[in-house]
Formats: structure tokens, sequence, C-alpha cells
């Protein structure tokens, strides 16, 4: 008997060390925004001089104290760009660690591939509960539809929107309808959620079913995109700022930028002081959203404390592109300015990233695939564009900057590329001369250095390692392979 005993002990032993083996897997939560200028975080303002935090005029600028807690006890990361600044492709990337024209949605209103290993397909496979709440843009054009039939790995995509931007849902006997702050107002309250707060809620019911074992779930908020409206009281948080237009605004600016800087599909070109006198308010709004956002964050990180989960949740915020929002006269994104395509990218993991490390290397968004999979300690036979950079999270220094490191990112279809380090940028175009920015003596892009003889050597190495990656990934566009600046078709 007393055999037995020690023999069904061993076995509960056994049981439980199994069971503490496997809550031991980190979980991953990725909080993810739409159209979202970097500058809007103050984790960003604080590490920027003050003329680039605030160019919409001295302290004009929204306030994220819960984003920046993710920054300021972890990791941010100052160029982290989208792989193309527009919505699908970027989105593709991020999931797939491929660039667009691998994933079957180099352009938006595509579909991603289903013969593609994602970071969700990987981690169910290892035994993640993997769920996706929000916009999705990876099944077509539809708006406000669920039901999506490939899954991409997330098991649990109930709450996976195909796409849309409505402020509000109407909840209805069978679901849920896209609606406007004018019809949301003549409804009764019950009967009307606002998008950010409906996947808000649909996140932290998940996470609390998902709470006693691996889970993976990511959040992507339709806002602060267009049509820049931020539900009360957030609407008027910021009303009382006295908006100035940014200097690259300027008429003596304007009148001289690139080709590649013309309104396209994905863009759209400002008329001027009087259209920037109407939009004042606009952005208002859109500081208004951002401040709702990092509420809806803050839900998020309450509940990870609450839980004790704070320690082994890697926990990510980040989005699919930026905002112009009036520098160099424009809105939206589409082009190769840092407001359109440099996105946000702050990361906390407790048990292996040092609190307030600045991360300034260059990245794109298909570097995040291999390197969250890195980071939870997850193996794959998968192959990626994007290359795994954990060390530089885990490393003990509180600043990392490979200077040498230069990735790309493109207009769909081999319009425009953009060669960036941490430092230098090279923009090279179809129908417009080359240009090279020096972020850090002209942080506006407004100074073409290409042709400067003191940039020579930069120029060129960056742009020898620039055709190499353009070779390496089959960018579309490419006319041959010799050293010359028109390397597009």
């Amino acid at each position: 008997m007393k055999i037995k005993q020690n023999i069904f002990g061993a076995a509960i032993a056994i049981v439980c060390t199994a069971s503490s083996m496997a809550q031991k897997k980190p979980n991953l939560i990725i909080i993810h925004t739409d159209e979202h200028n970097f500058r809007t975080l103050s984790c960003y303002q604080k590490l920027l001089p003050e003329e680039q935090a605030f160019i919409w005029g001295k302290g004009n600028n929204s306030i994220t104290p819960n984003i920046d807690k993710i920054a300021d006890e972890g990791a941010i990361c100052t160029s982290y760009y989208a792989s193309s600044p527009v919505c699908t492709p970027s989105r593709a990337s991020l999931v797939s660690g491929l660039y667009p024209q691998a994933t079957g949605a180099p352009k938006n209103g595509l579909h991603i591939s289903e013969d593609i290993p994602t970071f969700a397909t990987i981690l169910r496979d290892k035994g993640y509960a993997t769920s996706y709440v929000g916009k999705w843009h990876l099944a077509g054009h539809e708006k406000y539809s669920f039901n999506i039939k490939y899954k991409a790995g997330f098991d649990d995509n109930r709450y996976m929107m195909r796409g849309g931007h409505a402020p509000y849902f109407k909840i209805t006997p069978k679901g849920v309808k896209g609606i406007n702050e004018k019809v949301a107002a003549k409804l009764p309250a019950d009967e009307v959620v606002h998008l950010t707060d409906y996947f808000t809620d649909k996140t932290l019911e998940i996470l609390e079913r998902d709470k006693n074992k691996p889970f993976a779930l990511m959040l992507s908020i339709p806002d602060p995109h267009t049509p820049d409206y931020a539900k009360p009281p957030y609407n008027t948080m910021y009303k009382d700022l006295d908006v100035k237009a940014p200097k690259t605004m300027a008429a003596e600016y304007t009148a001289i930028k690139p080709s590649w800087a013309v309104s396209d599909e994905n863009t759209n070109e400002a008329s001027g002081k009087a259209s920037f006198e109407k939009q004042k308010e606009a952005l208002k709004q859109y500081f208004g959203m951002v401040s709702h956002i990092d509420d809806s964050v803050g839900r998020i990180l309450k509940f990870l404390k609450d839980n004790n989960l704070e320690e082994n949740t890697i926990i990510v915020f980040t989005s699919d592109h930026g905002d112009m929002f009036f520098e160099h006269n424009r809105r939206n994104k589409g082009v190769p300015y840092e407001a359109s395509a440099r996105i946000p990218f702050v990361i906390r993991y407790p048990e292996k990233i040092k609190a307030g490390k600045v991360i300034n290397t260059a990245y794109t968004n298909v570097d995040f695939a291999p390197t969250i999979l890195s980071l939870m300690d997850v193996s794959t036979d998968a192959t990626f564009d994007g290359k795994d950079t954990s060390k530089d999270f885990l490393s003990r220094k509180k600043e990392i900057t490979d200077a040498d490191r230069l990735t790309y990112y493109a207009k769909s279809g081999g319009w425009w590329v953009t060669g960036v380090t941490d430092r230098y940028k090279l923009v090279l175009d179809k129908k417009e001369k080359p240009y090279l920015y020096d972020l850090e003596k002209d942080p506006d892009e407004l100074i073409n250095f290409y042709n400067d003889v003191a940039y020579k050597s930069i120029r060129d190495k960056m742009q020898k390692e620039l055709l190499a990656q353009l070779i390496q990934y089959k960018e579309p566009g490419l006319k041959g392979t010799s050293g010359s600046a028109y390397i597009l078709n």
C-alpha cells in the first residue's frame, strides 16, 4: 500500500511539473492600430527634438500613458517601418514575415495566400490558443462582415472583421452593423457600441477564457483611421489646442516635392492653408482617438496585472502605417515620407527584455514574425524574408544601434522603393531622380543629398545593398542588375 501511494504521488508530481512547464510558455498579445502617426505616442515624443515631437505647434499632441508604460517597461524601436505603407500589404507582411509580393496580398483588397505559414499557424501548432479580434483587411474589400473562412492560424476568428472604419456598431439580433456618429446619436445607448470598445471588450472576454493556458491574441483596432471622429469624451479632450500648420506645408517646400509625392489612390494631397484650417478639428479628433486607444490598452494591462500574467506575457503595440496629417501638404499614407511609412513599435516582456531599452536599428514589419517566435523560444521550419532580430531585444545594453543594417520598403508593384538605415533614406523611383535623405541633419526630409560629394560613399553603399535585397526578394519592377540609380522599369 505504501509503495502504491509513492507511485501515485510521483505521478501527481509529474503531471504538476508538466502543467507548470506548459504554463511557462510565454503568452503573446499584439495591439495593432490603423493609420497611426508615430509622433502621437508620447513615448516617441520624449525621444524626438521638440520641433519634431510637436510639428503641429508647441505642446500640441496626444498623451499616451498606457502605451508609454509598455515602452518604459520594455523596448521602443525608433526606426520601424511598414513593408509597404498601405493596409493590406503591411498586414500581410506582419503576420507572415514575407515581403508583400510573396504573400498574395501586395495591394489593398487582396486575400492573403492560404499556403504560407503565419506566426499564428506556427503558434497554434505548438499548442497555443490563437485568436484574432478586429480589422483584418486580408480577405477582400467588404466592410463590417465577419465569418471569414480562412483563419490564417487564428483558431478563434469570430470577431475578425474584413474591414471598415465606421466609428460605431449598431447591435442587432443578427450581429453588428457599422454606422456613423449621426445615426448612432439617434439610437438608444444600449443598441450602440464604439468599435474600439467593442473589440477591446471581446479581447478581454477571450483573455478571461484563455488565461490559464498559453495564448496568442491579436487585437486590431480600426482607429485612428479616417473619418477622424472620436467618441465623447475624447472628442473634446484636445479642443483647446491652438493647432499650427507643419513647417513642411509651406509653399516653398511643397513646390519642389518629388513626383512620388503626388497623390494616388492611397494618398490624399491637401489643397493649401484653406484646407488645413478645415482640418484642424480633424487633427484634434485624431488625438482623441489615440487617447481612446490608449485607455483601451490600459484596460488590457490592468487585466494582465490582476491575473498575474504580466511577467509571462509579451505585449506589443504597433500599427500598419502612418498618417501624414499635413506634413508636406498631404493626408493619409502611401508615400516614402517618415510620417507615412514609419510605424510605432513598442514591446514589453519583463522576463527577457530590459526595461527602458531604445533600439535605433532599422527594421520593417517583415522582421516581426521570425523575431517574435524567437523571443518565445518557438522553433519552426518556416522560411521568412524577415530577419530574426531578437538578439537586439534580448541584449542587456540600454541602447542598440546597428548603423550598417539596411532594410527596405516599397510601393506595391515596383513604383518606388526605399532603403533605410537608422539615419539615411534612399528613394528610387521609376520617373524621378534618386533622393537621399539624412534624417539626422534633415528630419523634415527636404534636402536631397544624393549628388552631394560628401555623401557619395554612403549613397553607393546603400544603393548596392538595396539592389541586392530587391533581387533577393524578387521585388516587382526591377529592370536589371546594374549599379545604375535607375533600376526600376
